[in-house]
């Protein structure tokens, strides 16, 4: 008899299940940090913005690693709400609202342009494109932060995150603990509900970043 027939006997199914939404989390997490590098590479590029990059550390508890990201998504939440209280205070109402809904003219890039350039150090469409993206999504951000605070709260906040590719007994132990049997339907209906709230906000992070990405590209290309 196995490990894991020992600690949920009759139960198979339900191990299975657990082994694969924590899995999945694993995965959504890994993603969300090369999207975060991602857009800190456009930022650096595009607005002289230095943020170290953030790597997911395997060795590390997914609570630790949730800190890491939450943190990182917090300090470029910062920059952009200082600069969007410059704007909002320098520029006149009806251009700040275009700049903020990404709908600026060719003109209205030109003008912003001037404002963004003393505020950030670097002018010229890429730096108001990139700028008016980090405001327009900025609950796209938070979002992501929030969800990644909620998962640090689960019974996965304490597994290491290599565990996760690990062998189904050693991902059992490590995530349940002194966790007893009657537990386990617990433990996946809160992982349920964390992937029901993790997968559309991370496949909006990532679209929304990859999409500023491409239109930055498109924007260089251009001049």
């Amino acid at each position: 008899m196995s490990w894991s027939d020992i600690f949920f006997p009759g139960n198979p199914e339900k191990r299975e299940r657990l082994i694969r939404k924590s899995q999945e989390i694993q995965e959504l997490m890994k993603n969300n940090f090369r999207a975060t590098n991602q857009l800190i590479e456009a930022l650096k590029e595009h607005l002289g913005w230095s943020f170290r990059p953030i790597k997911l550390n395997e060795k590390a508890t997914v609570k630790e690693n949730c800190d890491v990201i939450i943190e990182r998504i917090r300090e470029i939440q910062a920059e952009v709400e200082k600069i969007d209280e410059k704007l909002k205070a320098k520029l006149e109402p009806t251009l700040y609202k275009k700049q903020k809904n990404m709908s600026l003219s060719a003109r209205d890039y030109h003008r912003v342009s001037g404002y963004i350039r003393p505020v950030c150090g670097v002018g010229g469409s890429a730096a108001v494109l990139a700028v008016g993206w980090l405001i327009k999504n900025e609950r796209i951000l938070t979002n992501m932060r929030l969800t990644f605070g909620l998962i640090k709260t689960t019974a996965l906040a304490t597994v290491v995150v290599g565990l996760l590719f690990a062998g189904i007994d050693m991902i059992i132990s490590a995530i349940l603990g002194a966790m007893e049997r009657d537990k386990l339907e617990r433990a996946l209906k809160e992982y349920d509900e964390v992937l029901k709230e993790f997968r559309p906000v991370s496949e909006k992070y990532q679209d929304s970043i990859t999409d500023v990405r491409l239109r930055l590209e498109e924007s260089i290309r251009q001049q």
